[in-house]
């Protein structure tokens, strides 16, 4: 009699035990798996704001090479894949690994960015902003302090 009882105990016990193990589990999952998505949208953030960083500095270098902005973010990535200096000098402009193709397009989505030029004023600026987010460059009102100006710096 006293060992049967002494067997449901210890059924009852390692029970008791691999119930705690399963609570423990869920509740490390219930705190880790929102810090990981914060985390996940603030690195593919900086991805998306570095990459639009790239494309401004490539509207630089062809605004210097060509006295104006170009038409569109085609012709941008046209003008990075097909210039000799931009192409030797790519990874010390745009960073290492810098891939042209993938210029004008969000890492958040996937989606390509907005363009827009506003080149009827005295000063040509641009717009270039993304889809997915309030993160802009630029303005399209006629106004030199606007010109370059990230909505995140």
């Amino acid at each position: 009699m006293a060992s049967s009882s002494q067997a449901l105990r210890t059924v009852l016990q390692l029970v008791l035990a691999i119930i705690i193990v399963g609570l423990a589990y869920l509740l490390y999952v219930s705190i880790t798996e929102p810090y990981e998505a914060v985390e996940r949208r603030k690195e593919v953030t900086q991805l998306t704001r570095d990459r639009m960083s790239q494309v401004r500095a490539a509207l630089g270098v062809y605004q210097r090479a060509n006295g104006r902005y170009p038409s569109s973010l085609d012709s941008l990535v046209l003008y990075v894949r097909t210039d000799s200096v931009v192409s030797a000098s790519a990874d010390s402009l745009f960073g290492e690994g810098f891939m042209a193709d993938s210029l004008s397009f969000s890492p958040r989505t996937g989606t390509m960015f907005e363009y827009t030029l506003n080149d009827t004023g005295r000063v040509a600026i641009y717009l270039l902003k993304d889809p997915n987010s309030e993160d802009r460059i630029g303005a399209l009102i006629p106004d030199i302090t606007l010109l370059n100006a990230a909505s995140w710096e």
